[in-house]
């Protein structure tokens, strides 16, 4: 696997060995054409533990999902900061280590060797949780080639994966001495809900003190993210969406609750659940969760990552053309009607959602 100049993995085959077997063609996802999943049902659901759901990026959905399957002497598969804080796939088999995948990581993972190690445990009977983007869940799919019963398979709703590259350059942006060896980045988060699940903080922590607490809606690496300046190339034109990864399960962030169902809002997260399959409805059913349920129509509003591909701005081009790894800030010169756009999203929102309930 070899990086491109945004740090974006890609397949290289050495030409020298190959047979012609055509594997590489019969599992590659992109080429395979799939149909979208039936939509069993759709949750709107929170973890009754408000430690856990606080922990948690949204309603703390999984890890009541992956503390059932460890319960069962199974595995869960899932993402991780490395020691650069980069974030790689892992495996973990005891409750202990939870922690290290749960909340969000808005950087793309490292699959590895992990789709082969899950076979290898499926193959044995061990119970497998494995959990990813729509695509790598698809690609786990497209390497096993089979169903398994023992298989659970739980993707996130994916507004789309962000340049290594560019997440690289962030840290060193903030932190110049965690490269310089002086000190260490020590802790991580995306979505600290100190002052709440809407009103998400970014947190990082380097030798012992803080040194970095910015709103999300401030902070420069998720601005350039939501706008999409720095997303994988095919990201913009997924085939995924839609339940068309063959997941048995959907999570995400249930945004907008509080115009549908505002008696769930207590702004400490709440997930939105798609169930795609029996054995992702059994999995829910197993669990003692707060939920209710609501028409798909209302979530994919809610949450338009679910059924939509993000789309390229018109800024991207220049923003590769002028960034140099360090000036973020020409993020907030190239978006500066930030606020008008949220504005206007927010009402589109209450127009659709009241458009529906006339509906119903």
């Amino acid at each position: 696997m070899i990086e491109d100049s945004q740090g974006f993995l890609y397949p290289k085959a050495d030409e020298s060995r190959c047979v012609d077997c055509g594997l590489c063609e019969m599992v590659c996802p992109c080429l395979k054409e799939t149909e979208p999943s039936e939509v069993e049902s759709v949750l709107a659901a929170k973890n009754p533990d408000d430690k856990v759901r606080l922990s948690s990026s949204s309603g703390g959905i999984f890890p009541m999902l992956a503390e059932k399957i460890l319960s069962q002497t199974g595995v869960v598969f899932g993402v991780r900061f490395d020691e650069n804080w980069e974030t790689v796939h892992c495996q973990i088999d005891e409750p202990e280590q939870l922690a290290l995948l749960t909340g969000s990581k808005y950087v793309q993972s490292r699959i590895e060797d992990n789709y082969e190690k899950a076979e290898s445990l499926l193959k044995l009977g061990r119970k497998v949780l494995f959990s990813g983007t729509p695509c790598q869940i698809a690609g786990l799919k497209c390497y096993l080639r089979k169903d398994y019963d023992n298989l659970l398979t739980v993707e996130v709703v994916c507004h789309g994966v962000p340049s290594p590259s560019v997440w690289r350059d962030y840290l060193r942006y903030i932190c110049p001495e965690a490269f310089s060896g002086e000190e260490k980045i020590t802790a991580i988060s995306f979505r600290d809900k100190t002052n709440g699940w809407k009103d998400y903080n970014v947190v990082v922590e380097a030798g012992g003190r803080r040194i970095l607490r910015e709103k999300g809606k401030d902070n420069l690496f998720i601005q350039g993210f939501l706008h999409n300046l720095y997303l994988r190339p095919c990201c913009y034109s997924c085939k995924f969406k839609s339940g068309q990864s063959g997941a048995d399960l959907t999570l995400g962030d249930f945004w907008g609750i509080g115009l549908s169902r505002p008696e769930l809002d207590d702004d400490k997260g709440v997930s939105l659940v798609v169930v795609n399959s029996e054995k992702g409805r059994l999995a829910c059913e197993s669990l003692v969760i707060d939920w209710v349920q609501v028409d798909y129509s209302v979530a994919a509003e809610s949450n338009g990552a679910l059924v939509r591909s993000p789309a390229r701005p018109e800024e991207y081009t220049e923003f590769h053309k002028r960034f140099d790894g360090s000036n973020f800030k020409i993020i907030k010169e190239l978006f500066p009607q930030r606020k008008a756009d949220s504005f206007l999203m927010r009402l589109r929102h209450r127009i659709v959602l009241a458009v529906n309930s006339i509906k119903r």
